[in-house]
């Protein structure tokens, strides 16, 4: 009895990052091993794959296909049909192919892996010390690309010619870097120079060893890296951190921290299991840790007044070999003044930067997407606070097929979110939409997503503040374009970009806490209870309102806050005595009670975030802030770590209008009287942080016994703040909530775009 091998030809189609991740050469080593005979290659919008040989080894590889993909490769769908042998011969990686409207995922930015770090250490590999080492598992990505398919014309490499050996490695499919589209050499690839604060070339025969010098020496040094400059110095040194913030008008806004290895980190800070996972991982993002006082040499002039550092290990070869030859941790802040986009080019770095750096780092491999460094913090699960290198521009997996939309997101900590089949690209953060600089940078980046990605959209998102120049650029373009509008309101995003995230459709309670957001009544709302959905909302109870005096004003001066919490509650002679905000200029005082008694330029808002403000300033925290949400951060940091008995203050719940509203004129009142009475401020903010977890949970209960819904979703910045996440979601689980928390995208405005663009499509159903 003769045996018959039966062949079977493949026919397979890979969706998800799987170009400029090796996956072509995983590939074709995985053919080889199985000998089996076809080719593969990138296509516009995926890979393919004809590949033949019998039945059950076809398996075996469709099994490994999946299951033993790069790590960097995520694998999002495998088409498979099967046809007729064609009687092929060999197994080719073939040419790419370019395929009009068709879109595949692009990769972001990878940390150097393992393999590459060894290489840069070893005086004896022709990579020692090049600080442009990369390969297919890891490097620039997302930044250096100009469109797809991701082949190296596309891309800014391409005016870099690879040396033989280069170009051998980048042919060789058994090689780490076959088609490694940044694969360079000292011989062939980038280079850096250092020049002084105007631009002036400075000789030296190791470039990093002179700046590792200079910021020894106490200088400021501007650091070209993957997507845009870095502004570093010595983080030990008190006086160049001063210098620093002095220069770049940051007075006390905390700055992240580059530290050469895990072990040096675990001498400054507390790591937990998760939070070493975070750090190590190929994104490598900056991560805030409870932050060793005692045992660190880190200057507390880097994060005044915080328990926590922001902290992120080398993510390039020049990182690390810095880090190393410097031999202390380095301030690693974005390359900016403050609220402008980060510089990427060379020229605009020693243009924008002039004054504030003393001596420039550059490179000449050209940055295509600017890129900040993302931040995270672990409660549980890690927590995005802001989303970008090594994150963006993968995207938000949605649970159902979307139109393709543009959401704009909001003013501050702004993203964008382009739509498209069951894709959401959440843009990298983009920054506070206040000046012009960033306002081209949004729309720059905006068209970068919409030629990789074969976007043309149909529907226009926007907040419904009228103001912001998210919005404004949305209305512009949408009746140039003839575009459908659909205006969102700003906390109902929020719910929804949380809903989103945790593949929840049925309806929630919805806890919007934050700053400031445009109400459907025309106030300011801040502190939601929203009964919510992917398509409509309810507003279902707030916190009381009080006027924003000033205006803008207010939130720059919590104190201000303050005196509209006592004069709108406790009456408006109400006495100063005893107080920190009594102290206060005695004209200045009148201007601000004259203001409140003619409601003079002071909207009424029911904002969270204003009376964490005002009570930061009634204890004598912070009247006064340099940076958003500074007063009620250090009000948080004062909170003892070990929590004790649960005291809280009292409150009151009234109905107005069918809608459900916190009293806070009990809550005002006892923490006058404990301040006057010299409680300790710790004490005080306990108290406090307890109090607005026992009112998320009661209102949150009242609402459920109404409605019948037991899920909590939790957004808006406020839920920033570990204590009052940690207390508020303990409280619900109590009361037998399920609650929803962010993860993927940030809980502040950094997330609002994706919840316009869920809501504009279901909007348009």
């Amino acid at each position: 009895m003769v045996l018959v091998r039966v062949k079977k030809l493949a026919k397979i189609k890979v969706q998800g990052v799987v170009q400029g991740v090796g996956f072509r050469p995983f590939v074709y080593r995985l053919a080889s091993e199985y000998n089996l005979k076809g080719w593969v290659r990138n296509t516009s919008g995926n890979v393919e794959i004809e590949v033949e040989g019998g039945e059950a080894t076809l398996d075996s590889f469709l099994n490994d296909l999946e299951t033993k993909a790069p790590p960097m490769a995520r694998i999002e769908r495998v088409e498979t049909t099967f046809h007729p042998p064609k009687g092929y011969t060999e197994f080719k990686i073939w040419e790419s192919l370019s395929q009009k409207g068709r879109y595949q995922l692009v990769s972001p930015d990878i940390a150097t892996c393992e393999e590459c770090q060894r290489e840069l250490f070893c005086p004896t590999d022709r990579r020692f010390r090049y600080p442009f080492t990369n390969c297919t598992n890891c490097g620039p990505r997302f930044t250096i690309i100009e469109d797809i398919p991701y082949d190296r014309p596309k891309t800014t490499m391409r005016q870099f010619e690879m040396c033989p050996e280069c170009q051998q490695e980048y042919d060789n499919p058994l090689d780490r870097r076959f088609h490694a589209q940044p694969n360079a050499c000292p011989k062939c690839g980038p280079s850096l120079e250092l020049v002084d604060g105007d631009g002036n070339p400075i000789k030296a025969n190791d470039v990093i060893k002179a700046a590792s010098a200079l910021l020894k020496s106490g200088r400021i040094l501007a650091l070209r890296g993957l997507g845009g400059f870095h502004l570093a110095c010595d983080a030990t040194n008190e006086a160049a951190i001063n210098l620093l913030r002095t220069r770049k008008r940051r007075p006390s806004k905390p700055l992240a921290v580059m530290v050469a290895t895990l072990g040096e980190i675990e001498s400054h800070c507390s790591i937990s299991p998760e939070e070493r996972k975070l750090l190590q991982s190929p994104q490598c993002p900056i991560v805030l840790l409870r932050w060793k006082h005692s045992s660190s040499n880190i200057s507390p002039a880097v994060a005044p007044n915080l328990k926590y550092l922001g902290v992120m290990l080398p993510y390039t070869p020049l990182h690390h070999i810095l880090l190393t030859e410097t031999g202390v941790p380095l301030v690693m802040t974005s390359g900016n003044i403050s609220e402008e986009p980060i510089a990427k080019d060379n020229d605009e770095a020693v243009t924008r930067l002039r004054g504030i750096a003393d001596y420039f780092l550059l490179h000449n491999r050209d940055i295509y997407a600017r890129y900040d460094d993302s931040v995270y913090m672990v409660e549980d699960m890690p927590q995005a606070i802001r989303r970008a290198r090594g994150y963006a521009p993968y995207p938000i997996f949605l649970p159902f097929k979307s139109k393709q939309i543009l959401a704009c997101g909001a003013e501050l900590k702004n993203t964008f979110c382009l739509t498209k089949d069951e894709h959401a690209f959440l843009s990298q953060h983009i920054g506070d939409m206040e000046n012009e600089e960033t306002l081209d940078h949004f729309e720059n980046t905006i068209e970068l997503y919409k030629r990789l990605f074969r976007i043309e959209p149909e529907i226009v998102a926007y907040d419904m503040h009228p103001e912001y120049l998210s919005t404004k650029y949305a209305l512009q373009v949408g009746l140039e374009q003839g575009l459908r509008l659909t205006p969102v309101q700003h906390h109902h995003a929020h719910i929804v970009s949380c809903l989103v995230e945790n593949g929840v459709q049925d309806p929630v309670i919805g806890v919007a806490f934050d700053g400031t957001g445009y109400g459907t009544d025309g106030t300011i709302w801040g502190g939601e209870f929203l009964l919510a959905d992917w398509r409509r909302f309810q507003r279902a109870g707030r916190l009381e309102y009080v006027p924003l005096v000033g205006g803008a004003a207010a939130i720059r001066k919590p104190y201000r806050m303050a005196l509209s919490y006592l004069h709108t509650l406790l009456g408006e002679d109400f006495a100063l005595d005893g107080l920190a905000i009594g102290k206060l200029d005695p004209v200045e005082l009148e201007v601000i009670r004259q203001q409140l008694k003619q409601k003079i330029n002071s909207p009424l808002t029911s904002s969270a975030g204003r009376l964490f403000d005002a009570v930061s300033a009634l204890v004598g925290v912070r009247g006064e802030i340099d940076y958003e949400a500074q007063a009620a951060i250090e009000l948080e940091m004062l909170a003892p770590d070990e929590l004790g008995e649960r005291k809280s203050y009292l409150f009151s719940i009234a109905k107005d209008q069918g809608i459900r509203v916190v009293k806070l004129e009990e809550l005002t009142s006892v923490i006058v009287q404990d301040v006057r009475n010299q409680v300790p401020i710790p004490i005080i903010s306990l108290k406090f942080h307890n109090t607005m977890a026992e009112i998320i949970a009661r209102m949150c209960k009242l609402i459920a016994e109404e409605s019948g819904i037991t899920q909590v979703a939790l957004s808006g910045g406020v839920f920033q703040n570990r204590l009052l996440l940690k207390l508020a979601t303990s409280a619900l689980h109590k009361e037998g909530f399920t609650v929803l928390t962010h993860h993927l995208v940030p809980c502040n405005d950094g997330g609002i775009s994706l919840g316009q663009a869920v809501i504009a499509n279901f909007a348009s159903i």
